[in-house]
């Protein structure tokens, strides 16, 4: 490490690197580079679909987060050069440079190479997306005329979901009850179609039985279709078309979300590191990258070998990796010994539409609404920072949490 104050760069803003950035306020000349301005709650922006919450409860700027003494810095990164230790970070006039790097940029959406999904679907990773999807529902809604006959109701306001994991399931089943709601207040006929279409034979397929239970009977409570062996094979602007048991069949749709699984991030596939043979970044027990004691990687990017499959690419995972990665940075810049751990699952907590959840503690599953509220309370733990946790629990405890419904557009606009 140079005598002068170390310059520790970490690159990306979601779990892993805000909270590596938070622990290391003051360690040295700390930067943090995210493509956006805020940080995201993902495990919320189900409830930010439905209203549940608002986008300051799960999307704080990092200005309102982070110490003065840490500078963000705004931009897609272009390149990692390894051997000048520096970043080039896109519209931003001068490389990073640095002494200590952390790779945190997380995976991205992908799309199989299915064709048509990533022209057309919308993916379900940022506030954008579930605002895109949610003017997707009111419009659908608002073409609808109440004496349209239910089959042609149906048809015209039938979502379709790619992918029965965690995120598949929370979001079919925010979408059943968004919409369901929206029908007896609108005084529509027939009932929305909502589907999910998943390649594997089971839902949920990374959790144990008990939870998936509570799971697959709340999706039945939502009336939501899941196709399982089922894979989509072609999207359109109002179509898809999949497949099952080798037959195609095509249907309308007012929208595809894809959440049918991420791939490594571009700025990874580039980097010269040693990597698994789906693109991972190699790292010691230490999270140090192999070869390069100045560089860590962690969440979605990196293989940690001793995680359970039940936490790779959670953000769980990467929130207690970015501790260690915070001690270790330290321990380096001090010339201290750097230690490992070994990570713990801290528990499953699945939203289940927007009365019902499934939360996975000590070993035992339960649902219900007082899994709902059991869930809001573990998430008000996580969110980042003592202050922003205590204005959030606050707002949830005073203000409620009730979802907002779908209202014909002029509506939402005068309201």
């Amino acid at each position: 490490m140079p005598a002068a104050e170390p310059r520790i760069l970490i690159v990306g803003g979601g779990f892993g690197g805000l909270f590596t950035a938070l622990e290391l306020a003051g360690a040295g000349s700390v930067t943090l580079v995210s493509d956006e301005d805020h940080f995201l709650f993902t495990p919320m922006l189900y409830e930010y679909l439905s209203g549940e919450v608002e986008a300051w409860h799960i999307a704080p700027k990092y200005r309102e987060l982070l110490d003065e003494n840490v500078r963000v810095i705004q931009g897609a990164v272009a390149n990692i050069d390894l051997t000048q230790n520096r970043v080039t970070v896109e519209a931003y006039s001068e490389p990073i440079e640095y002494d200590i790097l952390v790779v945190a940029v997380g995976g991205v959406t992908n799309y199989a190479g299915v064709p048509g999904a990533e022209e057309f679907a919308i993916p379900f990773r940022k506030i954008a997306h579930a605002d895109l999807l949610r003017n997707r529902m009111v419009a659908a809604l608002d073409r609808v005329p109440p004496n349209l006959p239910p089959q042609d109701t149906r048809s015209a306001l039938t979502f379709t979901v790619a992918g029965a994991g965690a995120s598949g399931v929370e979001l079919s089943t925010k979408v059943a009850d968004l919409l369901r709601d929206a029908f007896e207040r609108r005084a529509l006929t027939g009932e929305p179609r909502v589907l999910v279409i998943e390649m594997g034979q089971k839902i949920v397929p990374g959790m144990g039985d008990a939870i998936r239970e509570i799971v697959a009977a709340a999706l039945t409570e939502s009336r939501v279709e899941v196709h399982t062996l089922t894979r989509v094979v072609r999207i359109t602007q109002d179509t898809v078309t999949v497949e099952h048991d080798g037959v195609r069949t095509e249907f309308e749709t007012a929208a595809v979300v894809w959440t049918g699984g991420v791939r490594v991030n571009p700025v990874v596939d580039r980097l010269a590191v040693e990597k698994t043979d789906r693109g991972l970044i190699l790292v010691e027990p230490t999270l140090q990258v192999r070869a390069h004691e100045n560089i860590f990687a962690l969440g979605d990017i990196a293989f940690f070998e001793d995680a359970t499959p039940t936490l790779a690419g959670t953000g769980q995972l990467a929130l207690q990796q970015a501790g260690l990665v915070a001690r270790n940075v330290r321990a380096l810049i001090d010339g201290a010994q750097l230690q490992t751990k070994h990570f713990e699952e801290m528990g499953e907590a699945v939203s289940l539409g927007t009365e019902r959840a499934a939360v996975l503690a000590g070993g035992k599953a339960f649902g219900g609404p007082l899994a709902r509220q059991a869930r809001f309370a573990l998430y008000t733990a996580r969110l980042p920072t003592w202050h922003h946790r205590l204005k959030v629990g606050a707002s949830w405890f005073f203000e409620g949490t009730t979802p907002r419904p779908l209202l014909p557009l002029g509506i939402q606009r005068d309201t």
